[in-house]
């Protein structure tokens, strides 16, 4: 059975760009019948706080994720240890003593003399007594993984024939001098134990993958498919990143946002499907094909976020909107017709409030056009107030003046609502009842 996985780490909200491999792999294992598994990345222990862990969970439920599987990294210490200790009798895991100002000096001279910057495995060639001597010194060791000089290639999901000539690459540190991870052999260690199967992810780590195959066989374990998706950026071409507060996933739900419309522009972005509302993540999975992503950065507009949100609301039935409402105070037995009136003008369900405002006062009334709004106060007619009633009335004040089009509607709007636009008032005027309308018509500010 194909199973995938995220993997954050828990050291800040997710944002928008997290989002979409996220959702790809969600996606991928809903369409292929599989299983999806959260992993939390959680080695750095400074910086991961079971706030952020939590926060996580939270906000993929809101994406409409629900895990299949969970695992902490931080619990898997003793298998990430027991791998080391497999690498080290293989002679893949080697100890090294530079410290980062002398392995920055030996990169300036190698660049100086037009070498490429890759580290010179000169720890190979210490003797046992070198390096009881550098010991003695007080240095501890970081762990490189000495890599076969061969390229690495494999079929990419998203990108097709792929390969990483691993020759060209520095022996990368695995374990620091402190004794703490990096995160590439504890992530192959867990994918392995855990039977990952497929592994999609952005395509910043393409060159990882050509380290971490060579580590998973090292290891004898299988290897499995690899996917790179391209990455979300600002309009602006800038990457993502968890300082953009603004683009977290947080952040999109309290100011409003529906996780359809996330979901949507953070999966559609940058792939061969225009970008449209898909209100249910089956019919999702069934679009996004990883085949046909592009190759070029998916740039996320957050105007486009605002035009998919708007054409979700416009459609949202009352059942959908009504517990929301509710927690904005919306009387239920006001709020089915309440709704129907205002959601073609909202961005946001949030927005709702402001036009509940407008509905209760006080509202500020602008009169213009005194002989329309004379004939107005006339022939208000009595309650109960219907669908009905709002051609009927303008159609006796057009009769009785001769105003029509905007020189009709645009004094009665400015004088109901104090606004040049807004909902249409047919819909509005039964909310707002005879009483209240008396009052703005007069001038009178509750």
């Amino acid at each position: 059975m194909t199973l995938v996985r995220f993997a954050p780490s828990p050291t800040g909200y997710l944002h928008i760009g997290n989002a979409r491999p996220a959702l790809l792999n969600a996606l991928f294992a809903r369409r292929t019948g599989g299983r999806f598994l959260l992993r939390l990345d959680d080695t750095d222990a400074e910086r991961s706080t079971e706030a952020f862990a939590e926060a996580i969970g939270e906000d993929l439920a809101w994406l409409g994720i629900v895990p299949d599987l969970f695992a902490r990294q931080s619990a898997r210490k003793a298998q990430h240890d027991a791998a080391a200790e497999r690498l080290r009798a293989a002679g893949r895991l080697y100890p090294c003593y530079e410290t980062p100002e002398e392995l920055e000096r030996r990169r300036r001279r190698q660049l100086g003399r037009g070498q490429p910057p890759i580290y010179d495995r000169a720890a190979l060639k210490l003797t046992a007594e070198e390096r009881a001597a550098l010991e003695a010194e007080g240095r501890r060791p970081h762990w490189r993984f000495l890599l076969e000089a061969r390229t690495v290639t494999w079929d990419d999901l998203v990108r097709g024939p792929a390969h990483v000539d691993c020759a060209s690459l520095s022996d990368p540190v695995l374990i620091r001098a402190d004794g703490s991870y990096l995160y590439t052999l504890p992530s192959v260690v867990d994918d392995a134990d855990l039977g990952i199967t497929h592994v999609i992810r952005g395509e910043d780590h393409v060159t990882n993958t050509g380290v971490q195959v060579q580590i998973f066989e090292a290891l004898d374990a299988a290897v499995p498919v690899f996917g790179h998706h391209n990455l979300l950026t600002t309009a602006d071409g800038e990457g993502l990143s968890k300082r953009l507060g603004h683009l977290s996933l947080r952040g999109l739900r309290e100011a409003g946002y529906e996780p359809a419309a996330v979901r949507s522009l953070a999966v559609l972005t940058g792939s061969a499907e225009s970008v449209r509302a898909v209100p249910d993540l089956d019919t999702l999975a069934g679009l996004v094909d990883l085949g046909e992503i592009s190759r070029a950065p998916a740039r996320f507009d957050p105007a486009e976020l605002d035009g998919l949100n708007a054409r979700l609301i416009h459609a949202m039935p009352y059942a959908e909107a009504a517990a929301r409402l509710a927690a904005l105070w919306i009387p239920a037995d006001r709020a089915e017709a309440f709704w129907l009136a205002v959601r073609a003008n909202l961005g946001r369900v949030p927005e709702a409030a402001d036009w509940w405002r407008v509905v209760t006062g006080p509202v500020e009334p602008v009169l213009t056009e005194p002989a329309v709004i004379a004939a107005a106060r006339e022939t208000l007619p009595p309650e109960p107030f219907g669908p009905e009633t709002w051609k009927a009335w303008t159609t006796e004040i057009r009769n009785r003046t001769g105003a029509k089009g905007r020189g009709l509607f645009m004094p009665l709007r400015l004088a109901l609502t104090g606004l040049e636009h807004g909902p249409d008032l047919a819909g509005l005027l039964p909310l707002i009842g005879r009483a209240g309308a008396a009052r703005r018509l007069s001038g009178e500010t509750p």
